[in-house]
């Protein structure tokens, strides 16, 4: 059975706590990405910002993206696996929190991300079919 280490996008790259949710959003622009780690100077995960909390959470509550924090949208502790959890987890862990991408994480820091479709190409069609209709259930 693969691991998260053995399957995720290494060197994932991180909006820190302190910068402003316009940058964060050129920088998803930039890596044709939806979403963004969020870490404090520490090099500690902090949340995620995807481009929905970006629309909902400062457009449309008139906030300013040049001047609203990435770490002000961070919400609680973000839904991690750990490097060497395996795929059987990784599924377990994006089923029953509702994601699509997950930070991984090596002790404290962040290492990578894994996403459904890294999963889908290292299993069986059947436990990433499951997935997605827990995924696309409600």
């Amino acid at each position: 059975m693969p691991t998260a280490r053995e399957i995720m996008t290494p060197n994932a790259e991180c909006v820190n706590a302190d910068e402003t949710v316009l940058e964060a959003a050129k920088r998803m622009a930039r890596l044709d990405v939806g979403s963004l780690p969020i870490c404090g100077t520490d090099d500690r995960l902090k949340g995620m910002l995807t481009d929905r909390d970006i629309v909902v959470k400062v457009l449309a509550q008139d906030k300013d993206p040049g001047s609203c924090l990435a770490g002000e949208l961070a919400q609680g502790e973000a839904v991690t696996i750990g490097a060497d959890d395996d795929a059987r987890e990784i599924l377990r862990t994006m089923a029953s929190h509702k994601v699509r991408r997950l930070p991984v994480i090596d002790g404290h820091k962040l290492v990578g991300m894994v996403a459904l479709a890294d999963v889908a190409r290292a299993l069986p069609d059947a436990p990433v079919g499951d997935l997605l209709d827990t995924l696309t259930s409600d």
